[in-house]
């Protein structure tokens, strides 16, 4: 090896070397934080080895006669259960508010004409309805060619910002509301919800009920801390639904915290209000 290639030799070591420590002490190496865990519902067990279902207020409790811990609730049985639940909180907090009823999109937004069809209104205890809102909907290559006719000739397709057309506007509701409604779907189906114990999300909160997810963030007492609307929900699929919680990134957690924010359209943000 020449002398002009140890020079040159020497320094690209020492580069690779600075390199690699930089990696290791850089902060994108570090392991994400975890995520706190949350409290658990602490319920009384059964001297009978009777299932005790929690309601998601973290105190209200109950035996399920006949039903063993460990067995799982038919949806009838589970709606029983739960509405028993419910009428047990309602007679310790007589004053409290309660929305029954979604207020849904009762304010009417300035574009209301181009709006997506509002969210599928089961009545409470149904399943949601099958298919797929996008079958026979509006997909990317619909009306391509007359994109080009139309007055505002100017416009781009897809991908733009404050330029975008009619078909453009189809596809992007199309595509939101079949988001929504993989919501509804899975807040109404225990197994969905990856739940033991055949509670779902809608038997206590119908049509999505009393979320209130314009609140958030906010503090919860159940959680001892200021909560985001993902965090109640894992709160109710880790204590009345039985199940585990879902990660922020996880498919089911968006589309369910979608499903909630559409029951609410039109209600005015105020986050931390109770």
């Amino acid at each position: 090896m020449t002398l002009r290639m140890k020079l040159l030799v020497v320094p690209c070591a020492a580069l690779s070397f600075a390199g690699g420590v930089a990696l290791a002490t850089s902060p994108q190496s570090k392991p994400a934080a975890k995520a706190e865990a949350l409290p658990q519902h602490v319920l009384p067990p059964s001297k009978d080895g009777n299932l005790v279902l929690g309601l998601c207020d973290g105190e209200t409790s109950m035996e399920v006669p006949g039903v063993k811990e460990g067995q799982k609730l038919t949806r009838a049985q589970a709606f029983a259960a739960t509405s028993k639940l419910m009428e047990d909180w309602r007679q310790k907090n007589p004053d409290a508010n309660w929305d029954d009823a979604p207020v849904l999109a009762q304010a009417t937004a300035p574009d209301a004409k181009k709006s997506p069809t509002p969210a599928p209104q089961p009545n409470p205890g149904s399943r949601p309805a099958g298919g797929d809102v996008r079958e026979g909907g509006v997909g990317a290559q619909t009306d391509a060619k007359q994109v080009p006719q139309q007055q505002k000739a100017n416009v781009q397709t897809g991908h733009t910002y404050g330029a975008f057309s009619e078909r453009d506007e189809r596809i992007w509701a199309d595509s939101t509301q079949a988001f929504v409604k993989e919501g509804h779907r899975v807040f109404h189906d225990a197994d969905a919800l990856g739940g033991t114990v055949g509670v779902s999300c809608d038997m206590c909160h119908p049509d999505a009920a009393n979320t209130h997810p314009e609140t958030y963030p906010k503090y919860q007492v159940q959680l001892g801390r200021v909560a985001l609307l993902r965090d109640m929900i894992n709160w109710c699929i880790e204590n009345p639904v039985r199940g585990k919680p879902l990660a922020d990134g996880d498919p089911k957690m968006r589309a369910m915290e979608a499903y909630i924010y559409a029951q609410r359209k039109g209600v005015k943000l105020e986050y931390g209000k109770h």
